[in-house]
């Protein structure tokens, strides 16, 4: 559907396109005036929170453009001890812009510790993920929806009442188990799903259960005896899914074993990184030693401790 951008390109822009851009950015600045003006009530500070949020990010900018390249004063490079009298009146000396370089690669790091095998993820259109369904005496509605997917459906799931379903979910296409394969180890386990954590494609998918390529699942690792640095038994881990389950039959899976994995993916872009701190986690887990997952102590092998 990008026309307009291959219209452009074979055939250029309007001769006056530049000149009447830059006469209607001039002109904004008038115009938003005036509406400010004119405005009143609730739209009036809503406007007015949001206009002030693009001035201030306007001055961060503008400061970090002015700083880039300062010499600024850095008493955390000057050695301890005693000094030559040539050295006594100089002081440390730091380049903003390398500052800034070492910030932009401190992020790099950190978002390849937090990366996932697909990081990126082809878009699925939307009639390719559903069917319409259609519905009443004469086949006139078609507000109905069938998911041409594969799926995870939990256990205690009960289906809604025909006329309130929405969405449905075919049983030849639930699935329960996931062969997942440890990337230290090298082997592929058989294990069982214990839930959809995110769906790159969309929220709504995700709570649909829906399983594509790219999409963070969590598997019961409790068979292959994982344990924390506590000692606490291993319960749920996350894995990716590398595969399409709808044409294989099958949900293959790798599993992911940093302590946080991305949830912020999204169809064909870079996933950006945040920490998951996953139902009914511990307290060791919440400190810090398994942040990514939930241990199976008391609430699945009784009071007793367990240790390997």
């Amino acid at each position: 559907n990008e026309y307009i951008e291959e219209h452009i390109k074979r055939h250029g822009r309007r001769l006056d396109y530049y000149e009447r851009k830059r006469k209607k950015e001039a002109r904004a600045a008038h115009r938003s005036s005036a509406v400010a003006q004119k405005m009143f009530g609730l739209k009036a500070k809503i406007l007015h929170a949001k206009r002030h949020a693009e001035k201030v990010q306007l001055k961060k900018t503008l400061k970090a453009h002015d700083e880039r390249n300062v010499k600024q004063a850095d008493n955390g490079t000057v050695p301890e001890g005693a000094l030559p009298t040539y050295l006594l009146d100089r002081e440390g000396q730091k380049d903003a812009k390398a500052l800034s370089s070492a910030i932009k690669q401190k992020r790099k790091d950190k978002a390849a510790k937090y990366s996932v095998p697909l990081p990126q993820v082809r878009g699925i259109a939307e009639d390719e993920m559903f069917k319409v369904v259609k519905t009443g005496k004469s086949k006139k509605k078609a507000w109905k929806r069938m998911v041409t997917k594969a799926t995870f459906v939990g256990e205690g799931f009960t289906r809604k009442p025909v006329k309130m379903e929405r969405f449905i979910r075919p049983m030849a296409l639930r699935y329960k188990r996931a062969n997942v394969t440890h990337p230290d180890l090298k082997a592929t386990f058989q294990l069982q799903i214990l839930g959809v954590k995110k769906n790159p494609q969309s929220p709504m998918y995700t709570q649909l259960g829906v399983l594509t390529k790219g999409t963070v699942i969590e598997v019961n690792v409790s068979e292959l005896g994982m344990v924390t640095t506590g000692g606490k038994v291993v319960f749920g881990k996350y894995a990716q899914v590398t595969n399409n389950p709808e044409n294989d039959g099958c949900v293959n899976a790798v599993l992911h074993n940093n302590e946080t994995i991305c949830t912020n993916l999204k169809c064909t872009f870079t996933s950006n990184v945040r920490k998951i701190h996953a139902r009914g986690a511990t307290a060791a887990a919440i400190e810090g030693q398994c942040p990514e997952y939930y241990c199976c102590h008391k609430k699945n092998f009784g009071n007793q401790d367990l240790q390997t």
